[in-house]
């Protein structure tokens, strides 16, 4: 039997690859994927990967062609993966539920959101902010998959010791805040985080950071009027899974 070659795409990253260092593939800014199969939807219904949370990530590494880690991606360009995927999977048309009406959302209109290049020095995924009502100098980072990975398993463990916590916020912030006034050992950065970032800061940090990072404009506006942010996860891909 002839090899059949499948047909692919590149992707452009919302990044553009600013993020990453030269040596790493992804700083080309475009990523190489090819068309779902049937080999793709037995991923998205293997119910280890489902209770293992892993299944996005299995799906990725089976699409992209690309010689890239999944793991050094940073969230906005994962999700860009991830709806390319979606839509050379199952086409464009997305179906979500509103107020118990079915709307349609065309994601080949969602859009790479436009980001301030002259904020990243180039292949350097660190950022310098000032505190405005502690006026604390710190450098945080933007997450990567392995990142999130690391936030998920923490909290996790946290819950286990007490299932009654709530450390989803403030464990993310440590994974994120690099250094504090100059000093970036984790135990003083994780010690601020605990008992010395104020509530405000914490705030106007996280909107920076929104407001900065580069990724995919998920917010979108309904023929209804409705104004609703696309949901990433497995009913993205397959809403009868």
């Amino acid at each position: 039997m002839s090899e059949f070659k499948f047909p692919t795409e590149v992707i452009e990253l919302p990044s553009k690859g600013f993020i990453y260092p030269k040596e790493n593939p992804l700083s080309s800014g475009k990523v190489e994927i090819k068309y779902m199969t049937a080999r793709e939807e037995d991923i998205l219904t293997n119910q280890s990967y489902i209770t293992k949370g892993t299944v996005l990530d299995k799906l990725l590494e089976s699409v992209v062609i690309s010689k890239v880690d999944i793991d050094d991606l940073i969230v906005g360009d994962k999700n860009a993966l991830l709806i390319a995927t979606r839509i050379l999977g199952y086409g464009k048309d997305y179906e979500v539920e509103i107020k118990g009406e079915i709307e349609n959302i065309d994601l080949s209109q969602l859009d790479n959101r436009e980001f301030n290049t002259e904020l990243i020095t180039q292949g350097v995924n660190e950022f310098e902010f000032l505190l405005p009502h502690s006026k604390t100098p710190i450098t945080f980072k933007i997450l990567t998959a392995k990142d999130e990975k690391g936030v998920e398993n923490e909290i996790k463990g946290l819950k286990r010791l007490n299932k009654d916590a709530s450390p989803e916020l403030s464990t993310r912030l440590k994974h994120m805040i690099l250094s504090v006034n100059n000093d970036s050992t984790k135990k003083s950065v994780r010690e601020f985080v605990d008992n010395y970032l104020l509530a405000r800061d914490s705030k106007s940090l996280r909107d920076y950071v929104k407001e900065i990072q580069p990724d995919v404009d998920l917010n979108v506006t309904l023929e209804s009027g409705s104004e609703v942010r696309v949901p990433i996860g497995l009913r993205f891909f397959w809403p009868d899974v």
